[in-house]
């Protein structure tokens, strides 16, 4: 007779128990988020050869860029309300853990930040998505055993965000929260309203995948060891990608 066991225990099992095994990350998982990794990549790639004069590709206002950026972005953050839900199943949501993980984004924020005022010091980046990820987990914490409301406030959250603007919200002061009438001059906003939204539906992603034995990862469960130390290690990815990719253009279009 088999009894049926709770989301947590399979998830556990899925992920398995020890962190030395390959299956312990949920290779499907982490081959999404290579995928995510290397679709930001080209797309700073190509905002850096715009930055150099080597396109003129129209970043602020054409279709298919704002496009990419919506779907690149809305798949980081999504993946962060799941991997938050994998951490409760694997017993990782303790608070030190949690803390510290939540720190550790906080302090790339605030580096993204300091290198972006260098670089571009009227558009530097104060609020973009490593800043949102890191205030979001906080807000996410107590929803991560609660996929339905995670997801209804995760649409109304994306609804409000979408829908909503005042003028209180145009200041300095309150602008990380959305709801602005114009979007900042900055290289990079990702306000509460409405990408916070996008982080709980995660929850409610990973709860089903869970529920699924994620199943539907089965085609990427194996990827090339390559794709899976990349998903990984987004976070140092991330963070390094910008400078080498800025360093070796200026390298390439400046050689005499």
């Amino acid at each position: 007779m088999s009894v049926s066991r709770p989301a947590s225990t399979l998830a556990r099992s899925a992920a398995g128990a020890g962190e030395s095994r390959p299956s312990a990350r949920l290779a499907g998982i982490d081959a999404v988020r290579a995928i995510a990794l290397l679709a930001m990549i080209a797309y700073h790639f190509s905002f850096d050869l715009r930055y150099f004069g080597v396109i003129g590709a129209d970043f602020e206002h054409d279709s298919f860029w704002l496009g990419a950026r919506t779907l690149i972005l809305s798949s980081f953050l999504l993946l962060a309300g799941v991997s938050l839900v994998l951490a409760d199943a694997n017993n990782k949501m303790s608070g030190r853990l949690f803390w510290r993980h939540v720190a550790m984004i906080a302090g790339c924020a605030l580096l993204v930040s300091a290198a972006s005022y260098a670089l571009f010091p009227v558009t530097f980046i104060w609020f973009g998505v490593l800043h949102a990820i890191a205030v979001t987990l906080v807000l996410a914490r107590p929803l991560v055993r609660y996929p339905r409301a995670a997801l209804a406030l995760g649409l109304v959250v994306i609804a409000a965000g979408l829908a909503l603007s005042h003028p209180l919200f145009d200041q300095f002061a309150f602008g990380w929260i959305g709801f602005m009438t114009a979007k900042p001059y900055t290289e990079d906003y990702v306000p509460l309203f409405p990408w916070a939204g996008v982080v709980f539906c995660g929850i409610a992603v990973g709860r089903a995948l869970v529920r699924n034995r994620f199943a539907v990862l089965a085609p990427i469960a194996a990827p090339p060891r390559w794709l899976a130390w990349l998903g990984r290690h987004t976070l140092a990815i991330y963070m390094l990608h910008q400078p080498m990719l800025l360093s070796v253009l200026w390298a390439v279009l400046h050689r005499r």
